[in-house]
């Protein structure tokens, strides 16, 4: 059995769109790939060497602003698929915000696979879309919601996507998980200082809609609660 057919993510990677035998064609184009967290998969304005697939873990999707600091402009949920296909430049870099464990492809031999197989190209295509959406989706986020609604937008789409991450077409959500980014991170992405950060996630605790064990770790106490904060319910 190949590693493609035991492959935790593959109903709902862009690989799903392929026949066993097209699969085991794909795989044998592809290696296995540990990211610590921390290490950076591509750099912002390098040639795009690479495309993957994310099979465990959270990365980040990242620019340097014109003042050097760095924007964190996507995360990356298992099942994701990173790179630009048929791209020679990578206009952000990716990171890994856990330890990760990504399938990855040279651009050039998965270009050459993809021309071949429509179904592949149709995937990728959908899953532009779906990141097209997702953005103007965050765009909505960081201009109209307070800091409170951020907040809980994030960590219900966490909760969210870390659920789907299995090999189930349609997975749960999560109660419990570590977050993968810090704080920091977390102003980074919603447009908020870490203080703001800080000050909201004590606020839900306060109320019981989530707990803290540690530093990192989440527990979704009162998911409805939480929701209707998220959307102003």
């Amino acid at each position: 059995m190949s590693d493609c057919e035991t492959c935790v993510v593959k109903n709902r990677a862009i690989c799903s769109a392929l026949e066993p035998a097209e699969l085991a064609a794909l795989g044998k184009l592809s290696r296995k790939q540990i990211i610590s967290r921390g290490q950076t998969l591509v750099w912002e304005g390098d040639e795009s060497l690479v495309v993957a697939n994310v099979i465990k873990g959270v990365l980040k999707l990242a620019v340097s602003a014109t003042d050097g600091r760095e924007q964190i402009v996507g995360v990356i949920f298992p099942s994701d698929f990173i790179g630009r296909p048929f791209g020679k430049e990578s206009p952000y870099g990716v990171t890994a915000l856990t330890d990760a464990e990504v399938c990855v492809f040279t651009r050039t031999a998965f270009d050459s696979f993809a021309r071949e197989h429509s179904d592949l190209q149709h995937k990728l295509l959908q899953r532009t879309l779906d990141e097209l959406d997702r953005a103007r989706h965050w765009m909505m986020l960081l201009g109209r919601k307070t800091a409170s609604e951020k907040i809980a937008t994030l960590l219900i789409e966490i909760s969210n996507r870390l659920g789907n991450a299995g090999c189930s077409a349609i997975a749960p959500f999560l109660e419990r998980f570590e977050m993968p980014m810090d704080r920091q991170q977390m102003g980074d992405v919603l447009g908020l200082t870490i203080e703001t950060v800080s000050r909201q996630m004590t606020k839900l605790k306060e109320a019981d809609i989530i707990a803290l064990p540690d530093r990192r770790t989440v527990v979704i106490r009162d998911r409805k609660r939480l929701h209707n904060i998220a959307f102003a319910a």
